[in-house]
Formats: structure tokens, C-alpha cells, sequence
């Protein structure tokens, strides 16, 4: 345990996978080099730098449009979500009425609605919609299941206590729950992130969109593969930025008291 502890608080925690990182860089640039492959075929991550640098201002206002989008779908994911959980706690004919539809909105694949959403909403608000809906599910389901896993030693005590609903609800009810929200809220960001990606790709496939997935359809369109790359970069980037800020936020209001982050510091 103590040798697991000083590999998660060393350097080495950060440094292997970025040694790990920068041999694949390597291959693929030695790769490109070696077969003299073509940019339009596969660009060397070099030119992929350069051309990160030299589209700058277009990538990087497309990369907040992106993550505009998926800040607030996610926002209005943990409205709905924590919001229908505790009505979902409070209310068994609602949860067994509702829920179903909250699966269905999750099984179904995003790529098939967003179309759909393109028909009956403007282009911005068709986007927000596909990011929503998946980013919605997980904290529905993740504070649904904290809320009812409360424990019934704790539960019967608060009732003898003779402590009202709203106390119960904030000093029980919701500080148990709250690992499993932030659990979700975790897979939510990439999965917000996600929807807003597949969201404007369908929307640049129709001519619309500013974002980077619409950066993208016009790069493929267009044969333009360095600034294709570069789009994907940028996506990868924001994804690890908002998975990062979420991790944060689980730590600081975890470290504490909770066990899963007691030894993280």
C-alpha cells in the first residue's frame, strides 16, 4: 500500500504517461517522414502544430463555441437531473412514471436525434438539445440512486430525533448522495462535450455551425487535414480541460470526509 501511495503522490504519476505520449508523437511523425505521406493522406504532427498556430483565432473562437455549449447543457443537466432525483426520492408513482422516458432519451442513439433536432430548432439550440440530452442521464440516475442509498441506521435515528423532511433532506439526505452526483457529473462534462460534437457535425454537414466539429466537416470537405487534426486536438483539449475541472471540484468538496478522495492529497 505504502509503494501504491508514493506512485500515485510522485512525479512518475504524471510523468510516464506523458513519456508514453510523446513516443506515440514520435512514431507518427517518423511514420509520416519515413513513407513520405502526403498531408492530405496523414500530416506530421509538426504541421498539425503549425497549423494550430497559424488558424489560431478561427480554432480557438470555434473551441468556446464548443465549450460554451457544453457548459451549458451541462448546467441544465445538473438542473433537471438533481431536480427530478429528488422528486424521483420523494415520489415512487412519479419515479416509475418518468424514468423510462429519462432511458429511453439515453438508449437512443444521439447521432439518429440530432437530425431531427436540425428540422425543429435553430442551429444553436438544436446543438444545446443533442448535449443535453446526453449529459441529462447520468445525473438523473447517479443522484437518484445516492439519494436512496442512505443508511437506514442514520435514516431511523433522524426520524426518532424527530427532525423535520427539510432537515433530513439537507443533513442526510443530500451529503449522501453527493459522491454519487459528482460521480455523474464527471461522466456527464464528456458526455456533454460529446452531444455538442455530434450536435455540429450534424449541423455542418448542412451547411451550419461555428464550432469545432463544424471546423471539421468543412476541413474534410474542403481536403484541408492539417486543420482536420488540429480540430480534434482542440476537442481532445477541451474534453481533458472540463474532465480536469470536474475532478477538482469532486476533490474539493470530497477530501475531507468522503474515503474516495481521504488519500488523494
Amino acid at each position: 500500500m505504502g509503494i501504491g501511495m508514493g506512485m500515485e503522490r510522485s512525479p512518475f504519476r504524471w510523468l510516464l504517461p506523458a513519456a508514453v505520449l510523446a513516443l506515440l508523437v514520435l512514431a507518427w511523425e517518423l511514420v509520416v517522414r519515413l513513407n513520405q505521406l502526403p498531408p492530405y493522406i496523414l500530416p506530421s504532427p509538426l504541421l498539425v502544430a503549425q497549423t494550430l498556430v497559424k488558424d489560431r483565432v478561427v480554432l480557438f473562437q470555434s473551441m468556446l463555441v464548443t465549450l460554451h455549449t457544453t457548459v451549458l447543457a451541462l448546467a441544465f443537466a445538473v438542473l433537471g437531473g438533481v431536480g427530478l432525483a429528488l422528486v424521483f426520492a420523494s415520489s415512487r408513482i412519479v419515479e416509475f412514471s418518468l424514468f423510462p422516458i429519462a432511458v429511453i432519451l439515453q438508449v437512443t442513439p444521439i447521432i439518429a436525434i440530432a437530425p431531427l433536432m436540425l428540422i425543429y430548432l435553430s442551429t444553436d439550440t438544436a446543438v444545446l438539445v443533442c448535449a443535453w440530452i446526453v449529459a441529462f442521464f447520468p445525473v438523473l440516475a447517479n443522484t437518484t440512486l445516492g439519494l436512496k442509498s442512505i443508511d437506514p441506521n442514520l435514516r431511523d435515528l433522524f426520524r426518532l430525533s424527530g427532525a423535520s423532511g427539510w432537515q433530513t433532506l439537507v443533513q442526510l439526505k443530500l451529503p449522501t448522495a453527493l459522491p454519487y452526483f459528482l460521480g455523474g457529473l464527471r461522466i456527464a462534462g464528456g458526455l456533454a462535450l460529446i452531444g455538442a460534437v455530434v450536435g455540429e457535425i450534424a449541423a455542418g454537414s448542412a451547411g451550419q455551425g461555428s464550432g469545432l466539429a463544424f471546423r471539421i466537416v468543412e476541413s474534410a470537405y474542403r481536403l484541408n487535414i492539417p486543420r482536420l487534426f488540429a480540430s480534434l486536438l482542440l476537442i481532445s483539449f477541451a474534453g481533458i480541460l472540463i474532465y480536469g475541472v470536474l475532478s477538482l471540484v469532486s476533490w474539493l468538496a470530497l477530501r475531507r470526509w468522503h474515503e474516495s478522495e481521504l488519500g488523494a492529497g
